[in-house]
């Protein structure tokens, strides 16, 4: 693939999109979305498909690998001592706080995390905050763009706790407050309990229904899941005027020893290997830098793909529409070349394609 100098600058990852087909809600029925078929070389022979067509679509003998994350009612309300609102993100993947949590003298647990913190005033370092359902934030540090360094305290369950009293974590593009629909409709059918902690959907994921998953495995599709805990870093422009100056965001990951085995089948017989969304893509792809292959892993990654870089796995994506200037735009320019798929997005801003978290979706293969 031909690399440019262009293609490092971020001026050049813009693009124009009506604000009326930024999906404001999800389709009236999970699955209904529509499906933009893209070949990821050769001549830009665009497909316009539905979702629940995808078996048709994908290549034969393919193995897909999903993230089984579950979002976390992350975004937590509540009111100062002052009279005034303030609002607590978590972004620290929910299993580490548990893991790092100390008793306290009364049973009850506490733990330092990331988080946003915002209110109408400045806020003080050593201020706290009560949330309801026994959780507590005391504000240790400041950092930029509203991150701070917090102890938060809960009693019990903490994603219970959460559950109890925090709200779905919409994206800013999403001009409403979350609705008790979201509570199901910002969640992938396959997300598991016990991988609860994301702050962001993996939202290629959110189009798959229980008869697709079932379609699949009856045309012979392999499916295995990794665990990447989606950071709110995802929604975080890119600043920098030559992107590779752009410091990506960590998250975390789990890649079971059963799916780096399935990979390593799908390579000795020559099957393509298809990650559900750029979040199953950035676990793959950082494991195998990180260590030359995808092998069993737990731990952090920071991979920042942009064109030039080289993809170790991943041989075809299933993914929804990005924002502008965004890292998840540079990544699937990456691996169809910047030009390719401006000119993609140009055609389904033309055909009337809904953008963003509850938007329609792409299959690149």
């Amino acid at each position: 693939m031909h690399i440019e100098e262009a293609d490092f600058l971020l001026e050049n990852y813009r693009f124009d999109l009506p604000q009326e087909q930024i999906a404001q809600f999800p389709p009236d029925e999970r699955g209904g979305s529509r499906l933009l078929v893209m070949p990821r070389t050769g001549a830009l022979d665009l497909r316009h498909e539905k979702f629940s067509d995808l078996p048709d679509c994908l290549p034969e003998g393919a193995l897909l690998i999903a993230n089984n994350s579950r979002v976390l009612q992350a975004r937590l309300l509540g009111t100062r001592s002052t009279g005034g609102k303030v609002e607590f993100l978590l972004l620290t993947p929910l299993p580490l706080v548990v893991e790092m949590a100390k008793t306290d003298k009364n049973g009850g647990f506490s733990a330092e995390a990331e988080g946003l913190v915002r209110s109408g005033g400045s806020i003080r370092e050593g201020e706290s905050f009560d949330f309801g359902a026994g959780i507590s934030v005391t504000v240790l540090e400041s950092g930029p763009f509203g991150q701070r360094r917090v102890r938060l305290a809960w009693k019990g369950d903490l994603a219970a706790a959460f559950a109890a009293t925090g709200h779905i974590p919409l994206p800013p593009y999403i001009k409403r407050p979350d609705a008790e629909d979201d509570l199901s409709r910002y969640q992938t059918v396959y997300a598991r309990q016990d991988k609860t902690g994301s702050v962001a959907a993996p939202t290629a994921g959110l189009h798959f229904t229980p008869p697709l998953r079932e379609k699949l495995a009856e045309r012979g599709f392999q499916w295995a899941e990794v665990t990447l805990y989606v950071g709110y870093g995802t929604f975080s422009p890119v600043r920098n005027a030559d992107i590779r100056s752009h410091r990506m965001h960590r998250e975390y990951v789990e890649i079971p020893e059963a799916t780096a085995l399935a990979i390593a089948e799908a390579r000795a017989q020559k099957r393509p290997v298809i990650a559900v969304g750029t979040t199953s893509l950035r676990a793959l792809e950082g494991v195998a830098e990180l260590c030359g292959r995808v092998q069993a892993y737990t731990g952090w990654t920071d991979i920042f793909l942009y064109p030039g870089r080289p993809f170790r796995v991943v041989d075809g994506l299933v993914t929804n529409f990005h924002l502008p200037e965004s890292s998840l735009l540079m990544l699937v320019s990456a691996f169809v070349g910047r030009k390719r798929m401006l000119d993609a997005y140009a055609e389904a801003v033309a055909q009337g394609y809904r953008f963003f978290s509850y938007g329609d979706a792409m299959l690149i293969r």
